[in-house]
């Protein structure tokens, strides 16, 4: 291939570094994943490879790059569900994020025009990295790296996509294909335009693909300044522009979160970065787009988006098993096991997937793991809780577990952190029973406050207005027995709450008693 010169950014070695921020976006369900990932607890916030969630990590992924300018905060854009969740993981981190509310989902690049909004607004026109929640990179020096050669292109009004170069045939991920490479400032810097972007190919297309050299991998991850992507999505997708700026022009700041206006984001089109823009840009700058550009990156990565990906990039046993937490292998070869309590034996088994938590176990075909989604799909047309939590269900105030359930009753192991409260609440359809187990409960029932200790216990009647508090700097374990005739979800109401949850609408009183569900705690 000839070497593009020809319109090159004239950079110089004394040139100011451009302000880098980190853009996270927090929004994938992980679906592939199941049941590890649930819809309101999916991969991005669970330690899928390690102690540290996926989440927690790309949070840290910049740490250290002393080439450019770090901004002095991270922005991360979620969804409603996993707010909570995801400033906790950003805290434990150690950074200070601005996090962005998207109150309905709509894909990848609404997300983006949002936090370049945002950014504009709030650090003049830094240079995004773009990053998804979800993925893993084993050498974060060599990503960095990467994302600082990227920004010098940024800089010049090009969208800058990082690409891997194929390690085998995959068939579950995009493909770029590579136009002219591109000088750097000392010789080649391993840049190309970008020539099309391809889909996901079937087996034997991505061979081709693969020995062709001219095809890298997807990763999703992009490096563009905040002006450059606006221009480009108000001339590629003017309805969408239009939309997030509004939705974002009118949005409002509640309990340290960034809201997008729903009414306003509502007429915004679902479309993905790729398709939105990238399929769209040219090698050279006509009107308001940009070039796109792909830059390799040798980062060891993955977007650990199924189980056979995430066997690939863990430490393998001579056999090449896989185990995480109690698994015994007998003749066993080319698999993975995660277990989250109970012991999982393998015997005489060969390239297959055991998935064991506390409500659902997976047993699959390594080679067969893209078919979990179907899976999920008919777990969620069917009704059944287990697409969307887990039998530990995360909440603001702490958690809860339920134990045990049947007709008219449910028991639940409930953890509420220090200093922490759940809403002031009332409940149509069921009572609950209150026994402490560990640390000091302060209970509003009624007109009455009082605190109970460890092995008492107090009876909160239906209708009873009340409110379970924990004022020690231990947490606060007890155990709730609800019974009643309905114990559904959307039976409660919420008078007052810091997380911004009050006026929750009750179930109707009247109405007929419907399947007895899992129920939200507090």
């Amino acid at each position: 291939m000839k070497q593009v010169t020809s319109g090159e950014p004239n950079r110089h070695p004394t040139e100011a570094a451009p302000l880098i921020l980190p853009v996270i976006l927090a929004g994938g369900s992980g679906t592939r994943l199941w049941p590890l990932s649930r819809e309101h607890h999916p991969k991005q916030l669970i330690g899928l490879i390690a102690d540290e969630s996926l989440l927690s990590s790309t949070a840290g992924r910049l740490d250290g790059l002393n080439e450019v300018e770090l901004a002095n905060e991270l922005l991360v854009v979620c969804g409603e569900h996993h707010k909570f969740m995801s400033a906790t993981q950003v805290r434990v981190s150690g950074k200070p994020a601005r996090i962005l509310l998207e109150p309905a989902a709509r894909n990848t690049a609404p997300a983006l025009t949002l936090a370049a909004l945002d950014a504009r607004a709030r650090h003049g026109d830094p240079v995004l990295v773009v990053m998804p929640a979800d993925h893993a990179v084993s050498d974060n020096r060599a990503f960095q790296l990467a994302v600082a050669q990227a920004a010098t292109y940024a800089q010049e009004n090009a969208i800058v996509a990082l690409g891997v170069l194929p390690r085998h045939a995959e068939t579950g991920y995009g493909y770029i294909k590579l136009g002219a490479p591109l000088a750097g400032v000392r010789g080649t810097s391993g840049a190309h335009l970008i020539e099309r972007f391809v889909e996901k190919p079937h087996q034997e297309l991505a061979q081709r693909y693969l020995e062709s050299g001219e095809y890298w991998w997807n990763s999703g991850i992009f490096v563009v300044r905040a002006s450059t992507w606006l221009r480009a999505i108000e001339a590629l997708q003017p309805e969408m522009f239009a939309a997030c700026d509004a939705a974002w022009s009118n949005g409002t700041t509640e309990g340290g979160f960034f809201k997008a206006d729903a009414a306003k984001f509502a007429a915004c089109p679902s479309d993905s970065i790729d398709y939105a823009v990238m399929e769209h840009l040219t090698s050279t700058s006509q009107d308001n787009t940009p070039r796109g550009i792909v830059m390799p990156l040798a980062a060891g990565w993955s977007d650990v988006g199924s189980w056979d990906a995430v066997w690939e990039i863990m430490p393998k046993s001579p056999e090449g098993n896989v185990a995480r937490g109690r698994v015994m292998f007998e003749g066993t070869e080319d698999s993975f096991v995660h277990s989250e309590g109970r012991l999982v034996a393998c015997v005489g088994l060969k390239d297959v997937v055991v998935i064991e938590t506390a409500d659902a176990v997976l047993v699959a075909n390594k080679n067969d793991v893209q078919q979990v989604k179907a899976i999920v799909g008919r777990l969620k047309s069917e009704h059944h809780a287990e697409a969307q939590d887990h039998r530990k269900v995360h909440r603001p105030w702490g958690h809860y577990d339920s134990i045990d359930r049947g007709e008219r009753f449910q028991v639940k192991r409930i953890v509420v952190d220090p200093g922490k409260q759940l809403s002031l609440q009332m409940h149509y359809h069921r009572a609950e029973h209150w026994i402490v187990v560990r640390g000091t409960a302060r209970v509003t029932c009624g007109e009455r406050t009082f605190l109970l200790s460890e092995n008492e216990s107090t009876y909160i009647a239906v209708g009873m207005v009340h409110r379970l508090e924990n004022p020690g700097k231990t947490p606060l374990e007890m155990i709730e027995v609800q019974s009643g005739h309905y114990l559904g979800e959307d039976d409660i109401v919420r008078f007052d709450d810091q997380y911004g949850r009050a006026g929750t609408p009750a179930v109707d009183s009247t109405a007929a008693p419907a399947p007895v569900v899992p129920s939200v705690t507090g």
